[in-house]
């Protein structure tokens, strides 16, 4: 188990940690399908497919 200070890394990622924590969130979170968290990313100015959140 990981220590809660430790944050995960995103090094080889394109978009920024936050932005990746929020798609997880929206989609853990909330009973939507990834279509509907790429609208949400998209309505936040961030533009995403749903297939880039798949992954």
């Amino acid at each position: 188990m990981t220590s809660p200070s430790s944050a995960p890394s995103y090094a080889d990622h394109r978009f920024l940690a936050e932005v990746i924590s929020c798609a997880v969130y929206l989609y853990c979170r909330f009973p939507l399908s990834l279509r509907m968290v790429e609208e949400m990313l998209a309505v936040r100015g961030i533009a995403v497919s749903h297939e880039t959140v798949r992954k």
